[in-house]
């Protein structure tokens, strides 16, 4: 059950401009969290902006309770969640989401992520390494300033790779290309993928041509978190046009298998 606590902020980095890593006190979230799992943040307590932020765990210490979450500031929301100092208290609910990566049962896992989406993804690698995983991972950016945790996730991967758009850092292209070389070689038994629905849609048609198990982890807007508000609807795929089937991101998700859902 998710729960509604007051953290304490107990350290703050911009990893480059716009992108923020908070880690705050929160015992009680991380006892329960899994991979996957998000948390809710109210930014301040006037009126406006109302409505809660959603935003990804990005890496827990189940030892001191540390939960560490990162964002970028896209608007008025994050831009005042941004300016919070260290020592100050930040209301959060968490952990959310019904949906968490389940990778107990494959060895041989696959990791690919895109800009921002990448970040959900830190702790499912981390878990799966320690309990000796084949770890690969697939990263994504534009370019090589909007490069961010290389060193974070090389730690917990037994392959990285790293790719940009332009070609401006390491591999030009597509992280999904280099992905496609290693099911080919037989190197992967299971997709876990989470960044920009183009590069979603291209995993899970990926995945569905060869035949491999594919979780995707979904963004959209949340309001509530709660399965409420209704806001999160995504299509199933078992549903037809004239009797169409919904579920909703926060609470079905944010992670399901790729052939269950059209995006």
């Amino acid at each position: 059950m998710p729960v509604n606590i007051k953290s304490k902020l107990m350290a703050k980095k911009e990893l480059i401009p716009g992108i923020f890593k908070f880690s705050v006190q929160a015992h009680e979230i991380v006892k329960a969290a899994k991979p996957g799992n998000f948390i809710e943040i109210r930014v301040n307590n006037d009126i406006e902006p109302f409505l809660r932020r959603p935003i990804s765990i990005y890496n827990m210490n189940k030892e001191n309770g540390i939960l560490e979450f990162i964002f970028q500031v896209k608007g008025k929301g994050t831009i005042i969640l941004s300016e919070k100092r260290e020592g100050e208290l930040i209301d959060i609910v968490g952990p959310l989401g019904y949906g968490t990566f389940k990778y107990s049962n494959y060895q041989n896992i696959a990791i690919i992520g895109g800009g921002i989406g990448i970040f959900p993804l830190y702790e499912l690698a981390k878990n799966a390494k320690n309990e000796n995983k084949n770890v690969n991972i697939y990263l994504g950016f534009r370019n090589k300033d909007l490069v961010v945790l290389e060193d974070e996730f090389k730690q917990v991967s037994s392959n990285l790779v790293i790719t940009t758009d332009d070609g401006s850092y390491v591999q030009k292209g597509f992280a999904i290309d280099f992905l496609k070389k290693d099911i080919e070689d037989g190197k992967i038994d299971s997709i876990f993928a989470c960044g920009p629905l183009p590069m979603l849609k291209a995993v899970q048609k990926l995945a569905i041509e060869k035949e491999i198990p594919c979780q995707i982890s979904l963004e959209e807007k949340m309001a509530c978190g709660l399965g409420v508000c209704l806001g999160c609807a995504v299509k199933t795929s078992a549903s037809s046009k004239e009797n169409p089937e919904y579920w909703h991101v926060c609470k079905a998700g944010p992670v399901f298998q790729a052939k269950d859902v059209e995006i």
